[in-house]
C-alpha cells in the first residue's frame, strides 16, 4: 500500500488560509467556465465523468514543504507545470545555497500523447565573450520558469509564486542539511556576509532549528509575481543585475530558454529518456548500456562485482561526456554512435578482457544543485533540474536581491575539451541530468533526479539499475548504495565491505569511505506510476532534508 504522505513534515506559515483560498478560488473559478458540457445545460442526460489516467498526484522535492506546496497546486486544478513552478521558487527560498533565481536549470516534460520535450535555461556567456572571475553567467531560471508556465500553465503566474513569496517573509526553520552548508567552511564564509543568515545579535551564522527569513528574497519573488519574467531581464531587477561583472543588459535581453528533444535509449525493457548535450543524458543512458552489457543485472548492488562494473560503465561514459559534449548549437554531438544499445551492450561485455581500468581525475567533492519530480492526474511528468553551480553560487558568488548569483561558467575551465570553450551566448557542460523512464507503450513510468555535481550519473545509475534490471522497490533502490570513481578513489557510503574492498585492491583504487555531512551523494527525488492501479510511488532520499507528497487526486 503507498503511503500518502511522508512524515515530520515542517509546515511553513505560508500555507496559510489566504493562499490556499487563492488556489482554490481560482480553480473553482476555472471549473464554473469549463467544466459543464453544453448539452448538459441544455437540460439533456448527465454526461459521464471520464476516468484520468491516475488515481493519486504527487510531488518529490528537496524540502518537504515545497512538495506540500506543489501538491496543493495540483489540488487546487494546476496542472504538472503549475506545480513544477511553484515547487521550484519554493526549493529557490528554502534551499537558498543550491538553485534559485541566479541560477539556471534543464527539464524534462512529458504530456500523455506526446513525445516528451527538454526545456534548457541554463546560463549563457555574455555578448562580451569574457567569464567573470566569479564564473557567473547570464541566469536563466527565471525565464525557464515563465517559458514552461506559457507553453503549458493554467493557473496564473501570480498564484504559483505567492507562497514561496510567504516564506521567504515569514521564515522557516532551518533543516539540518541548510544547517550544515551554511556553518562548514566555506558555507560560513560565504553567508556571514549577510545579515538575514546570522543571528539577531549578528555575532554568529543561523543554526538547525532556528528562523531564516530573507525579506530581501521575498520583495524580488513578489516583484516577478506581479511583473513576470520582464522585470528580471529589462525591468527593475536587471538594474540591480547589470552592476555584477559579467552581467550587461543586452545579454539579459537576449535571454531565451530552448526547446530541444531529450536524448533517449533502451535499457532493459524500458527506455531511459534524458538532458540533451551540453548536458550529461546520453553519456547516462550510454553508462547503463554497458553495466546492462556487462551482467550488472545478476549482480548485488552490494557485491565488488557490481561496483566493479558499474565504475569501468563510469569510465567511459565520463570521458564521453568531458572530451565529446558541449553546446549543440556550437558544436555537433554524435548522440547516435553514443547511444548504439548493441554496441554499448558488446563492451559491456568485453569489459573482463579489456584493460578499462582508467579512472576519472580530480577530487570528489560536495555536490550541489536541487531536484523535483511532479506527475499529475493526467499523467503528465515534470523532471526539473536547477542550479546555481557550486553551493552559494562559489566562494566568489555575489547576492542581488536576496538571491545569490551562480558560478556556471566555471564548468568551461573545469570542461576544458575543444567542444566546450566559451563564446558569447554559449552554455557550458555541467552534470544536471533531469531522467525519466518510459514504459513499452511509451507512457513516462518514472521520473528521477538528483543533486550531486559530478557524481550525479552515479547517483541515477544507483537508482535506475536496481529499479529496471532488478525490478526493485523505489524506496528500496534510493537507499541502496551508492559508489563514485575520480581520482583513483571509489567513494563509498559508510564502511566499505570486504568485497568492495576486494575489487578496489583489484582494481588498485583507493577507498574513500563518506558521510551524510559530505554532501557526496545527493538526494533523489523520484515518482513511480502504476498504470494497472492507476497509482503513484514516491521515495524520500534521507541524505538530505528531500520529501515527497502523495494524495489522492481531487475528484474532476
Amino acid at each position: 500500500m503507498i503511503s500518502p504522505t511522508h512524515t515530520n513534515v515542517l509546515r511553513p506559515k505560508a500555507r496559510n488560509s489566504k493562499v490556499l483560498a487563492t488556489l482554490i478560488g481560482t480553480a473553482l473559478l476555472i471549473s464554473s467556465c469549463s467544466a459543464v458540457p453544453e448539452e448538459r445545460l441544455e437540460g439533456s442526460s448527465p454526461v459521464p465523468t471520464p476516468q484520468t489516467p491516475l488515481s493519486q498526484i504527487g510531488v518529490a522535492a528537496g524540502h518537504p514543504d515545497a512538495a506540500e506546496i506543489g501538491v496543493d497546486v495540483l489540488e487546487a486544478g494546476g496542472n504538472s507545470v503549475d506545480a513544477a513552478v511553484a515547487t521550484a521558487f519554493a526549493v529557490s527560498v528554502l534551499e537558498p545555497h543550491a538553485s534559485g533565481i541566479g541560477g539556471g536549470g534543464v527539464s524534462l516534460v512529458a504530456v500523455p500523447g506526446a513525445k516528451p520535450a527538454a526545456f534548457d535555461y541554463r546560463e549563457v556567456v555574455a555578448e562580451n565573450g569574457k567569464i567573470p572571475a566569479s564564473g557567473t553567467g547570464t541566469p536563466g531560471f527565471v525565464d525557464g520558469m515563465w517559458t514552461l508556465h506559457q507553453k503549458y500553465g493554467e493557473l496564473p503566474w501570480e498564484t504559483l509564486l505567492t507562497p514561496a513569496a510567504d516564506i521567504a517573509r515569514q521564515g522557516f526553520k532551518i533543516p539540518k542539511f541548510l544547517s550544515e552548508r551554511m556553518n562548514d567552511g566555506v558555507g560560513s564564509q560565504v553567508v556571514s556576509q549577510y545579515p538575514q543568515f546570522r543571528n539577531s545579535k549578528g555575532t554568529r551564522v543561523l543554526k538547525e532549528g532556528e528562523l531564516l527569513v530573507q525579506d530581501d528574497l521575498a520583495d524580488t519573488i513578489e516583484t516577478l509575481a506581479a511583473s513576470g519574467r520582464d522585470a528580471f531581464y529589462t525591468g527593475s531587477i536587471s538594474k540591480k543585475l547589470t552592476q555584477v561583472e559579467g552581467l550587461d543588459s543586452k545579454t539579459l535581453s537576449k535571454y531565451r530558454t530552448e526547446e530541444f528533444t531529450p536524448v533517449q535509449g533502451q535499457v532493459g525493457q524500458y527506455t531511459v529518456v534524458s538532458a540533451p548535450p551540453a548536458l550529461p543524458g546520453a553519456g547516462l543512458i550510454q553508462m547503463l548500456q554497458q553495466a546492462e552489457g556487462a551482467g550488472i543485472a545478476e549482480d548485488a548492488p552490494t557485491s565488488g562485482a557490481y561496483a566493479e562494473k558499474l565504475m569501468r560503465a563510469w569510465s567511459n561514459a565520463n570521458e564521453t561526456v568531458t572530451t565529446q559534449f558541449g553546446d549543440q548549437r556550437f558544436t555537433t554531438v554524435d548522440t547516435e554512435e553514443i547511444l548504439d544499445r548493441q554496441a554499448n551492450l558488446d563492451i559491456g561485455k568485453n569489459f573482463e578482457e579489456s584493460a578499462n581500468t582508467k579512472t576519472p581525475s580530480g577530487p570528489i567533492d560536495p555536490g550541489n544543485t536541487t531536484h523535483l519530480t511532479v506527475v499529475d492526474a493526467q499523467g503528465m511528468m515534470v523532471s526539473m533540474t536547477n542550479t546555481i553551480t557550486s553551493f552559494w553560487g562559489g566562494t566568489k558568488s555575489e547576492v542581488v536581491g536576496g538571491f545569490f548569483l551562480n558560478n556556471q561558467l566555471s564548468r568551461f575551465k573545469t570542461v576544458d575539451s575543444p567542444a566546450n570553450q566559451p563564446e558569447p551566448g554559449r552554455k557550458s557542460v555541467t552534470w544536471s541530468n533531469p531522467t525519466m523512464v518510459l514504459d513499452q507503450q511509451g507512457r513516462p513510468v518514472l521520473g528521477l533526479g538528483s543533486p550531486g555535481g559530478q557524481q550525479i550519473p552515479n547517483i541515477l545509475s544507483a537508482v535506475l539499475i536496481p529499479a529496471l534490471l532488478h525490478e526493485t522497490p523505489l524506496q528500496e533502490a534510493i537507499d541502496g548504495p551508492r559508489y563514485h570513481l575520480q581520482g583513483g578513489a571509489l567513494a563509498v557510503e559508510g564502511s566499505a565491505s570486504a568485497d568492495i574492498l576486494k575489487a578496489a585492491k583489484k582494481q588498485d583504487w583507493k577507498i574513500r569511505e563518506t558521510k551524510r555531512v559530505d554532501g557526496i551523494f545527493g538526494s533523489v527525488q523520484a515518482l513511480r506510476i502504476n498504470y494497472e492501479d492507476r497509482s503513484l510511488t514516491g521515495a524520500t532520499d534521507s541524505r538530505r532534508d528531500g520529501g515527497h507528497v502523495v494524495r489522492d487526486a481531487p475528484t474532476p
